[in-house]
């Protein structure tokens, strides 16, 4: 007895976006911890899984591997277009770390914010607010870098007059060779920034779903909202937005490089990500499944290796 066989007639019977196959979404998760690595057909040849044992182990690479994408490019002197997320956060401060220690400048980096709380007319929260994703990467990132930072023209955020404005910098920066990287966790219902998975019932193909380069005000998912009450509301669900401005695969599926990090775990055995990081990596690319998407680019994956399971029940 599991919510497969007692969905019919419950609460959650077409609660689930309606191109989810629950059936398959379980198979992915059914595997045994040591196969999380194993390479899948449709994985591109420079996308790596990698497995950390803890928090701190997982903070320290995530960091470095965006510090490294930092340093190498100003030594190619290359711009770098960097797309960042507020989740996971606690790779900057070692990103910050180590760019003091090598006394290396962000004046080639140019910052693009993925996504932000907005109401549904895309209005978003002012900076200052603690919840405000702006707030959180000037706390996090920007500022503790100090000096060395990104400049503050160089850095955006995902407001209403902002992001609608992403496609043309991005492309003018690419027409001067800029590397982009995309930075990135995985939400509850698979999203990436919050792209979510519903969004697919109104696109007729794929090759549509791709363009789509952004969206002001985002219908979010109700397990997206629980997901961020749990994560970064301190459970009080009352606080969290329904909708928000978030780029689009129009714009995150252009990454040459993605640094991807799932630390979903809660303490005691409890975790919100595990189902997350199994289907990403087994379910095949689906535009119902938008981080299914992301082995098809080079880069790697950092994880909490306890995310790979067993994902069986444990009463904690």
């Amino acid at each position: 007895m599991d919510l497969l066989s007692t969905i019919k007639g419950s609460l959650l019977e077409g609660f689930f976006p309606e191109g989810w196959d629950l059936k398959k979404i379980d198979r992915c998760c059914s595997n045994p911890p040591e196969d999380i690595i194993q390479r899948q057909k449709w994985w591109n040849d420079d996308f790596k899984p990698v497995s950390c044992e803890t928090i701190e182990e997982f903070n320290i690479k995530m960091g470095h591997e965006i510090a490294l994408e930092i340093l190498n490019t100003y030594k190619q002197q290359r711009k770098l277009i960097l797309i960042l997320p507020v989740g996971p956060m606690g790779m900057y401060k070692w990103t910050v770390y180590f760019l003091k220690e090598w006394n290396i400048t962000c004046r080639h980096v140019y910052g693009f914010n993925m996504d932000e709380w907005s109401d549904i007319e895309g209005n978003t929260l002012p900076a200052s607010n603690p919840g405000a994703f702006q707030n959180a990467m000037e706390s996090a990132f920007y500022g503790p870098l100090e000096n060395l930072t990104i400049p503050e023209n160089q850095r955006n955020f995902a407001t209403k007059k902002s992001l609608p404005l992403y496609p043309e910098k991005i492309s003018e920066l690419k027409k001067k060779d800029a590397k982009i990287v995309l930075v990135f966790g995985i939400g509850r219902v698979f999203h990436i920034a919050f792209w979510e998975p519903h969004f697919a019932a109104e696109f007729k193909d794929v090759e549509e779903w791709k363009k789509q380069q952004y969206r002001i005000g985002a219908k979010l998912h109700p397990l997206t909202i629980e997901q961020n009450a749990i994560t970064s509301f301190k459970s009080r669900t009352t606080l969290v937005p329904c909708f928000a401005n978030t780029i689009g695969p129009g714009i995150f599926l252009m990454a040459d490089r993605i640094i991807g990090g799932c630390d979903g775990s809660l303490g005691r055995g409890m975790m919100w990500q595990g189902m997350s990081l199994w289907v990403t990596l087994r379910y095949s690319p689906d535009i119902w499944v938008p981080s299914s998407f992301m082995p098809t680019l080079p880069g790697r994956l950092f994880f909490l290796k306890e995310l790979a399971g067993p994902l069986i029940a444990e009463c904690n």
